[in-house]
């Protein structure tokens, strides 16, 4: 709708590979790094910052020499995660967890003897119960030297590791990095590049429209996506290619929007 609309290649704000901003770029060379050196990095930050933007950078960065198995459903048990990843590995998942840790073990050095790197990457690591965390640590530990196992997470995360009896895995990690909220300006040229990349022009959201989507944002990438793509739906239904105030205070008077400000 809103391709036809305006008269567009591709859809807005899309999420599907969008450039980096500076500060994610900035963490991804530093993941790189520590992925040809070894490692165990974390990266945390609040939902919407970011850092899935990160993770796909990763993935997608050189299949060929770098190896990133994702794990994404963390909320399953030990010898559950093991078969998520022997599946990203493309192994038999069958047998018991041993087996599993084995067949692991054995690909991973047979990708380190063809010269190539690996960066195991888990999402939602906060969710993982801390003694399997140590479990998938200590299988890790018994992996060529020189992979990086990557912790996406939400900062809760390094609470837990903070704790003493998490001290083994803390004092393991070789780098850790907060995903920071944007400020207004950095949020102002995220959109305008958004923009840019399909060619549509910045006076598309008036002034006025702009700025209250900025302030509502938060700082929060997803947030800002989500709102634009919104006002844009909005605009589409008015028959308008202008979005003026009354389409972005339509798309926050929904009661998730709405739900949100009233929250202590």
């Amino acid at each position: 709708m809103i391709r036809a609309h305006f008269g567009l290649d591709r859809n807005p704000f899309a999420a599907d590979a969008p450039a980096l901003l500076p500060h994610q770029q900035e963490i991804f060379d530093t993941l790189r790094v520590h992925c040809q050196q070894g490692g165990l990095c974390v990266v945390v930050g609040e939902p919407g910052t970011g850092k899935t933007v990160i993770k796909q950078a990763l993935v997608n960065h050189d299949p060929k020499r770098l190896i990133t198995p994702v794990v994404n459903r963390t909320l399953h048990t030990y010898a559950s995660v093991l078969r998520i990843l022997c599946d990203a590995f493309q192994l038999d998942a069958g047998g018991r967890a041993v087996r599993c840790e084995k067949r692991l073990i054995d690909d991973a050095r047979k990708i380190n003897h063809a010269g190539k790197m690996l960066a195991p990457i888990i999402d939602d690591a906060h969710l993982i119960d801390v003694q399997d965390l140590r479990r998938l640590r200590l299988l890790f530990e018994d992996f060529p030297k020189n992979h990086n196992l990557v912790l996406v997470a939400q900062p809760g995360l390094l609470t837990n590791l903070a704790l003493s009896p998490n001290h083994d895995i803390q004092s393991r990690v070789t780098y850790s990095v907060l995903v920071p909220r944007l400020a207004a300006d950095d949020m102002e040229r995220f959109i305008h590049r958004e923009l840019d990349a399909v060619a549509l022009s910045h006076a598309t959201f008036t002034p006025e429209a702009f700025g209250l989507l900025i302030r509502a944002s938060e700082g929060y990438l997803r947030r800002a996506r989500n709102l634009c793509v919104g006002s844009l739906l909005e605009a589409v239904r008015d028959r308008v290619r202008t979005v003026d105030l009354k389409q972005v205070n339509r798309v926050l008077m929904q009661p998730h929007w709405r739900e949100r400000e009233v929250a202590p």
